[in-house]
């Protein structure tokens, strides 16, 4: 059975968009020099990575300048928004409620976060 191809970052993708937000706009061999420097990375892998994320839409590409310039072509906040809806659907049944039940237990909340998700909670019940 053939897997399906993901639009979901994989772990060295999001390493790679990191990079991105972080930098901006930049050329393959900036990014490499970051790859390579906290994963060991060689060059070609770099590249390959690019090109996979140029085909799943993740990047895009300005081929208009010498060396290619690279740019996130999602946000970290739509990134993030699209890999939780996938946890929910995948792992929670759909229910966001549960995710948050489970973050809400795994780890003690600050009294800052629990005073943020209050402040969420009464701005969606309209307070």
């Amino acid at each position: 059975m053939a897997r399906q191809k993901s639009s979901q970052p994989t772990e060295v993708e999001l390493q790679i968009l990191r990079i991105l937000w972080e930098l901006g706009p930049s050329p393959v061999r900036e990014i490499h020099k970051r790859l390579e420097a906290e994963k060991g990375t060689n060059y070609s892998t770099t590249v390959k990575m690019l090109s996979v994320m140029l085909q799943k839409k993740l990047v895009m590409r300005d081929e208009r300048s010498q060396p290619y310039v690279y740019r996130a072509a999602i946000s970290r906040e739509k990134a993030g928004k699209l890999m939780i809806r996938n946890l929910i659907d995948k792992v929670y049944e759909g229910s966001a409620m549960s995710l948050v039940m489970q973050a809400l237990a795994t780890s003690k909340p600050s009294k800052e976060e629990l005073e943020e998700v209050r402040r969420l909670l009464d701005q969606m019940e309209g307070r």
